[in-house]
């Protein structure tokens, strides 16, 4: 499973509801929740490991970088179709294969590096095989929340869920970190194998309800077509796509170029780095509805924008201090969820019910398309100069980004901070 980034939305200031646990005394819920804990552990711990065999593997900056570019890649390929499918057919079964296919991606990738076999690029081709499994999943993931909890749990089911990915971020990597340096990157991998089986028997015992809301159309075309009618006529799903491609593109760096400023601390230094980040994103997840009640939701992002251009720029200068590298990171964790919850709930609430997945679908384009391209031109950049130079870059292109997008606001009244129909 994958959340490709985007750990928090939905999560707000709702009121009315009985209990922030209360989904977890639902059983489905409950069991689809810890099952996708464990999935999301596994997949960072495949995340840290592919980044941290190519390290090894080689020391090209470039190579490096296209790690992330290969995960992200399929995006530009099947990211509309996934919506398109997730809007027209059983999301239940499309998930189902969706995991089958990660899990012999991961199993194909774990043997072979278990074997030696593996090379650079075989490295990304399986890389770019996960990425495919995780863009035909993610659409209709998110938009299933809805369907496996009851009305009043919606909204706490919903930060429930980005509780467990941020928990998962934080456990994950710290774990990935100790598993590749006892036993090697190849028992990282098979390990994320065997952690979708979780997610599968649960969806395997759903007895999902019949699709509701047929789409008007059965072909697919015409669902695509429509989805981009939609984007294009919308101004408030213009903003969104915008300002995710001016911060995707520059926020890439620091993902892409951390194998190698944590190279010299060993995979678990490597992989407390990543936890660090992921700690934050959880403080951060906690802070937001009352940080949401002092500022205004551009003055929050710009800010969040600001702080995160200042700790990629700082990552690449700071040279050996792992304690401080580590309180860099926790602090980019902070800002990242600010941006992607502002970002992620507006393309939510943009939508009407019809239109969801293949809404999602665009934003998720944007955004992992963003990064993988962000990725290459970063790591082409560290090969030419350093990386420390092309942090610099980026964390200026962060802040120019910024002042170039402003007039593409996201109003209070866009960002309300409450659950909406869509869980991302």
């Amino acid at each position: 499973m994958a959340e490709t980034g985007t750990p928090l939305s939905g999560v707000g200031l709702a009121k009315g509801h009985d209990s922030a646990f209360g989904p977890l005394r639902e059983p489905l819920f409950r069991a689809l929740w810890i099952a996708a804990i464990v999935s999301y552990t596994g997949t960072w711990m495949q995340n840290l490991g592919a980044g941290w065999l190519m390290a090894q593997l080689t020391s090209s900056p470039m190579m490096v970088g296209l790690v992330q570019a290969a995960m992200a890649l399929p995006v530009f390929v099947l990211s509309i179709l996934a919506g398109a499918l997730a809007d027209m057919i059983d999301r239940r079964r499309l998930l189902l294969v969706t995991q089958a296919w990660m899990v012999f991606a991961a199993l194909g990738l774990g043997l072979l590096t278990l074997f030696g076999l593996i090379t650079p690029v075989l490295l990304l081709v399986f890389v770019f095989f996960m990425g495919l499994g995780n863009v035909m999943n993610d659409p209709a993931w998110q938009a299933i929340t809805h369907e496996i909890v009851s009305t009043e749990n919606f909204a706490p089911a919903v930060a429930l869920n980005s509780a467990g990915f941020n928990v998962a971020r934080a456990v994950g990597p710290a774990l990935g970190g100790i598993v590749i340096a006892v036993w090697g990157a190849a028992a990282a991998f098979l390990l994320n194998a065997v952690s979708f089986f979780g997610v599968m028997g649960v969806l395997y015992g759903w007895k999902r309800r019949p699709h509701e809301g047929p789409l008007p159309t059965s072909n697919v075309k015409l669902a695509i077509k429509a989805g981009f009618e939609f984007a294009r006529h919308s101004e408030g799903m213009k903003s969104v796509l915008i300002r995710t491609a001016v911060f995707s593109v520059s926020a890439s760096a620091l993902w892409a170029m951390l194998p190698l400023i944590a190279k010299c601390y060993g995979s678990v230094g490597f992989g407390a780095m990543v936890a660090s980040f992921g700690l934050g994103a959880l403080v951060s997840a906690g802070l937001l509805p009352y940080i949401r009640r002092s500022l205004s939701v551009d003055a929050m992002v710009a800010g969040a924008t600001v702080l995160y251009a200042c700790v990629t720029a700082a990552a690449g200068y700071v040279h050996e201090d792992f304690y401080s590298h580590c309180a860099i990171m926790f602090i980019g964790g902070l800002g990242w969820i600010i941006i992607l919850a502002s970002l992620n709930v507006s393309a939510q609430i943009c939508s009407p019910s019809w239109l969801r997945a293949r809404t999602l679908s665009m934003y998720l384009l944007v955004l992992q398309g963003g990064l993988a391209v962000g990725s290459s031109l970063w790591g082409a950049l560290a090969e030419r100069t350093s990386v420390s130079t092309a942090l610099l870059a980026a964390g200026i292109a962060l802040v120019v980004g910024l002042m170039v997008s402003r007039k593409h606001r996201l109003s209070s009244d866009q960002l309300p901070f409450r659950a909406t129909p869509v869980e991302s």
